[in-house]
């Protein structure tokens, strides 16, 4: 809920600048580019929060090696996908590339909904609905790319 909550705010909040006279947000590609670093802010930064962490590696299907470094990898290209989406020589690269990583992650999006991953002790969010924001996610990556 945090990740939406940080795009939909962050999308808004630039908005807002924009029709208040920064005139380089006064588009809705890049307020959904500033929207969209928000949310990889966050995102990425948890990564390396040890009580976030340690669900995240839970989180990574057990088919695929070294869980640990995945998030690390993961953490690392959200933060650097957050910067690049806000660099306007850069956004649509970053934004392809985190519609893209959106995509390579799903799978452990799926194994935590499907599985008994426990996410700070509740369940994680069911397969439905994390399906439709990833959707959302992805849409919105696509958009700051423009």
């Amino acid at each position: 809920m945090a990740p939406l909550i940080a795009l939909l705010f962050g999308t808004a909040a630039a908005r807002l600048a924009g029709h208040l006279g920064v005139e380089h947000l006064d588009a809705w590609p890049t307020s959904v580019g500033a929207g969209v670093a928000a949310m990889f802010l966050l995102t990425g930064t948890v990564h390396f929060i040890p009580s976030f962490r340690s669900w995240m590696i839970a989180m990574v299907p057990p088919r695929l090696p070294a869980p640990a470094l995945l998030v690390t990898a993961t953490g690392v290209l959200e933060l650097a996908g957050a910067v690049g989406v806000l660099i306007p020589a850069t956004a649509t690269a970053a934004g392809i590339c985190l519609a893209l990583l959106l995509v390579a992650m799903f799978p452990a999006n799926v194994h935590a909904a499907r599985g008994n991953v426990l996410i700070r002790g509740e369940p994680a969010t069911p397969l439905p609905r994390r399906t439709a924001e990833q959707a959302l996610y992805i849409a919105a990556a696509l958009v700051a790319a423009l």
